[in-house]
């Protein structure tokens, strides 16, 4: 009779799930009493013994199975792990849906909702999992995540704020020429930290009368997506390639002038730091000004020049244009407040 046995402590409780359900999902063989109502095993010897063949063949099989990204499977194993260690600490061998919601109420006082609703999907879709395949009854169905505040998380700075912060580059040496194109391309196209980061010098290419960025968009596979950049922009990212001197078409736009990582691409977290430093130097310093913050003021800006929701959308590349409209509905929030306060200042000063 084939049999799996796992043990697992909480730092290795990653492997636990991989290995559980690529058992599950490849064993041709029952084991004796494998009926919905046996429990989930949790452990703590800090061992993992198995008498299953693992191989690599079985985990790439259910990394195609998760049909996902490796970020999103990296995301859903760190929720997981978080579940089965809080039903470790509980003692809880048999979870039901008590059991989830308490769990739920747990992650509420430790998380932000955002990230509460996260877990909770993982939570759902694992137990949907165990459900369809008849290991385990689906405890988590119709239990919902946190109710998450639809309003922008960052904040935008107006265009003459804006302007103070390109100011603040040093346009005479090598960084502050790559400082100042990144400020201004993220600013003026509305990218994505991750957008910048990945981006390649062959990708800088002619659009008709215009100069293009194609672009790997959030969720994408390729680079198909493209942004329409500015004059302005494309003189700055010239001028900083220039500097750089001769440049292989492959090479990324933007690297790094670091003594340990000089020369290579530059990480989402750099360029995160890069805009936090410059937003600093020019006088805003708060936990809600970030590198987003760039594409945040983007699409404000141009709400606020007058372009439609459709227009700012594609601008955007919004999927939905929910999404825009929950920063239009905050504009008319903001100038709303505005009025009114301005109105009552007029009236008693």
């Amino acid at each position: 009779m084939l049999f799996f046995v796992l043990f697992c402590n909480f730092d290795t409780c990653q492997y636990y799930i991989v290995l559980y359900i690529i058992h599950r999902i490849y064993s041709n063989n029952s084991i004796e009493g494998d009926t919905m109502e046996n429990s989930l095993q949790i452990t703590t010897t800090g061992a993992i013994t198995t008498t299953a063949a693992i191989t690599e063949e079985l985990y790439r099989r259910f990394i195609s199975f998760c049909d996902a990204k490796p970020q999103t499977v990296k995301t859903y194993t760190v929720a997981l792990q978080t579940l089965f260690g809080y039903l470790n600490a509980q003692q809880i061998s048999r979870p039901d849906a008590d059991d989830i919601i308490r769990y739920k109420s747990f992650l509420l006082d430790q998380y932000k909702a955002c990230t509460v609703s996260l877990y909770m999907t993982a939570c759902r879709l694992f137990f949907r999992w165990t459900a369809q395949r008849g290991y385990y009854p689906n405890i988590a169905d119709h239990i919902k995540g946190a109710k998450i505040d639809r309003t922008p998380k960052r904040d935008y700075l107006t265009g003459a704020q804006i302007k103070d912060v390109f100011n603040t580059t040093d346009r005479a040496t090598l960084t502050g020429k790559r400082d100042y194109a990144i400020l201004a391309l993220m600013t003026a196209a509305g990218l994505r930290d991750t957008e910048v980061s990945r981006a390649n010098v062959e990708d800088l290419r002619p659009a008709g009368d215009n100069m293009a960025l194609y672009i790997q968009g959030k969720g994408k596979d390729d680079k198909a997506a493209s942004v329409i950049i500015p004059a302005e922009v494309e003189r700055a990212i010239r001028a900083y390639l220039a500097e750089r001197g001769e440049i292989e078409p492959t090479a990324p736009l933007f690297v790094s002038a670091s003594n340990h990582a000089n020369g290579e691409r530059l990480t989402t977290r750099s360029i995160s730091r890069i805009v936090k430093q410059h937003f600093a130097k020019a006088g805003f310093v708060s936990d809600k000004l970030t590198a987003h913050s760039l594409r945040h003021t983007a699409i404000t800006l141009s709400l606020l020049a007058g372009r439609t929701a459709q227009e700012t959308q594609t601008f955007a590349r919004h999927a939905d244009i929910s999404t825009t409209m929950i920063y239009a509905h905050n504009l008319d929030d903001i100038q709303t407040k505005t009025a009114c306060s301005n109105a009552v200042a007029a009236a008693i000063f």
